[in-house]
C-alpha cells in the first residue's frame, strides 16, 4: 500500500486498480484510479505531444499513452488493474494490449460505450 501526493490531496494505493481507457475520434484518454476512484494517474494524446486529432487518434497514440499510464502506475506501486473502456476510436485494443504488455496484470476487461436505443427525434417534414 502506498501513499501518493498531489498539490491537491493525499491518495492510497492498492496493487488493485481501476484503468479507465475513454477513446473518441479525436482523443485517447486513460485515468488509473484506485477502488474508491480517486485518480492515481493519467495520460492523454496530446500531454504526449500528439498535437492535432489526426495523429492523437491513431493506434500508434494510443500505444505511448498506455505505455505512459502504466509506468506511472507501476512506480506508484500497481500490480493488478481491472480495465473500464468506453468510447468508440481505433485505439482501444492497442491500449489494452499495452497496459498488459507493460506488466500489469489484467483482472477483468469491461466495456461502457453508451449505446443509443431510440436515438434523436428526426426533421419537421418539408412542405413545398
Amino acid at each position: 500500500m502506498a501513499v501518493v501526493k498531489s498539490k491537491k490531496k493525499t491518495v492510497i494505493v492498492t496493487s488493485t486498480c481501476n484503468a479507465y481507457v475513454n477513446t473518441s475520434f479525436n482523443n485517447i484518454i486513460i485515468t488509473i484510479t484506485n477502488i474508491n476512484g480517486d485518480t492515481i494517474c493519467w495520460s492523454t494524446g496530446g500531454k504526449m505531444g500528439f498535437k492535432n486529432t489526426k495523429k492523437k487518434n491513431t493506434v500508434y497514440a494510443a500505444q505511448v499513452v498506455a505505455e505512459d499510464s502504466a509506468k506511472l502506475a507501476l512506480e506508484n506501486g500497481v500490480k493488478n488493474i481491472n480495465v473500464i473502456v468506453k468510447g468508440v476510436g481505433i485505439g482501444r485494443e492497442a491500449a489494452i494490449r499495452t497496459l498488459a504488455d507493460k506488466g500489469l496484470q489484467l483482472l477483468s476487461i469491461t466495456d461502457r460505450t453508451s449505446v443509443p436505443h431510440g436515438g434523436c427525434r428526426p426533421r419537421k417534414i418539408r412542405r413545398n
